[in-house]
């Protein structure tokens, strides 16, 4: 008789591997079921849904713990404060679980990790945390209560307080914690977005169209991703919408010369491609049937290593898209074939993702300032090879998945002033109307500053979680001028 799997030993290993040895929380849970191809789907999702859980409120979870552990949660074995986080956001965040299975299950498993000599004190602080919940006490300084109430560090949050008020920083920070839909972009050379959400309504899933962009939708009630038809098709490809604005933005010509310089997985090569398939499509929403281009440029998906580029591949052959090559190249290192080559550089360099805490939460653990400041070293580097790869009069979009003037603003401000030969282009002319009124009205110190006074600001987008429909995300387009 095989023996069944123990999702919550699962999650005690996926946690161990993510906080303690630190893997990506992602590799961590898809290595973890595969492994385990048994568990039922219901178990998959526990498994999953526990991890992620206790990663996204890790700091307030040992807060917890502390106020009520004879012990602090960094002086505990790694297998105990685990199975007692774990525990604990059971006990917090997940009401459908009786509070004494909770209890009991954890200290089997610490007795089954070799800890029996600790089961009472599992067993004491869990079932005392029980009894307390309710009146736990949060700290009152405002940073400190950022920190705990949405564990998020206290120097990330530092660098927003210095540009936001603390209202919007915590709509930000809320906002991580938040469920929100996946959010997928229509491949509009191959399906108009009236069909695929009918198609889509047809199965079950429920569909809004974005309201920033009007081939993008959100949807909700999804099991298995690979197993809708429209996908398998490449009818549409999941990205969120801040990601979908710089090939917006971009706006190439049918006949366009690309280099995606940090490509995988694909989302903004795709959409470049599939712009340039259908230009007409795209402007007017494929009001001309009869229009159908087949002279298209080419997009050059690069990026470092071969997974990356099996994975920008994979999705290439899903959309079926002709126009599109993906190849192994560093973007650090400068490529005479590609001077002065292409009419569009995209440089979405590789950045600390403040942006995307709320979708890879244990990002916000294995940063740092120093990693930081290597991250921006990094980032200039490849900038400065993308603007030798600009012909004349062509379009550079720098973007970032963070958010962090040091990133953002502060590169920018370097490259216009090492590329004089580079100006920013204004983006309010090239949103549309919904967008602009969106990101311009709703506060200070974000989002557009049609002023070209200051160059890091000027032209700008940085769009913010919990205030914008969307991930964080900065984007900023400059034009060659010779």
């Amino acid at each position: 008789m095989v023996k069944a799997t123990n999702e919550r030993e699962l999650v005690l290993e996926g946690l161990l591997e993510t906080i303690e040895n630190k893997v990506f929380s992602h590799i961590a849970i898809q290595q973890l079921l595969s492994r385990h191809q048994d568990l039922d789907k219901r178990g998959r999702a526990f498994v999953s849904h526990v991890i992620i859980g206790t990663l996204e409120h890790l700091m307030e979870l040992d807060y917890i713990i502390n106020q009520f552990s004879s012990i602090q949660v960094k002086r505990m074995k790694p297998v105990i404060r685990n199975i007692l986080r774990s525990g604990v956001y059971q006990l917090k965040y997940m009401e459908n679980i009786p509070p004494s299975a909770v209890c009991n299950e954890a200290v089997k498993l610490a007795s089954k990790r070799g800890f029996k000599n600790l089961k009472g004190f599992v067993n004491g602080n869990l079932r005392n945390i029980v009894r307390n919940l309710e009146h736990v006490s949060y700290p009152t300084g405002q940073l400190s209560y950022l920190e705990v109430r949405y564990s998020v560090p206290s120097w990330i949050l530092n660098f927003w307080l210095q540009e936001y008020s603390f209202s919007n920083v915590e709509r930000m920070v809320q906002s991580f914690h938040e469920k929100r839909p996946l959010t997928i972009r229509t491949n509009l050379s191959k399906i108009q977005p009236a069909d695929l959400k009918n198609n889509l309504e047809a199965q079950g899933i429920k569909v809004k169209t974005h309201p920033y962009l009007p081939y993008a939708f959100k949807i909700h009630g999804i099991d298995y991703l690979s197993g809708i038809e429209d996908f398998q098709k490449g009818n549409f490809y999941v990205q969120d919408v801040s990601s979908m604005l710089v090939a917006e933005l971009a706006n190439p010509n049918k006949d366009s010369v690309v280099l995606d310089l940090c490509a995988a997985p694909g989302g903004k090569t795709l959409h470049l491609a599939d712009k340039m398939l259908c230009v007409s499509e795209y402007k007017e929403l494929r009001k001309n049937e009869e229009y159908k281009s087949t002279d298209s440029g080419v997009v050059f998906a690069c990026d470092l290593t071969d997974k990356k580029v099996a994975l920008i591949q994979e999705n290439i052959d899903r959309a079926d898209f002709r126009n599109v090559k993906a190849i192994k190249k560093d973007a650090t290192i400068l490529e005479e074939e590609f001077l002065g080559k292409a009419d569009i550089v995209i440089a979405d360099v590789p950045c600390s993702g403040l942006g995307i805490l709320g979708k890879k939460p244990d990002l916000r653990y294995n940063s740092s300032l120093e990693q930081m400041g290597k991250l921006v070293k990094l980032q200039r580097k490849i900038l400065t090879n993308a603007c030798a790869y600009v012909k004349s009069q062509g379009t550079l979009m720098f973007s970032t998945c963070t958010i962090n003037p040091k990133e953002n603003q502060e590169n920018l401000r370097w490259l216009l002033e090492h590329f004089p030969q580079f100006k920013l282009v204004s983006v309010p002319e090239e949103l549309n109307k919904n967008l602009g009124e969106k990101i311009a009205n709703e506060f200070y110190g974000m989002g557009i500053d049609d002023s070209l006074s200051d160059p890091a600001k000027g032209g700008t987008l940085q769009l913010l979680p919990g205030i914008n429909d969307s991930d964080g995300f900065f984007i900023a387009k400059l034009k060659r001028m010779i």
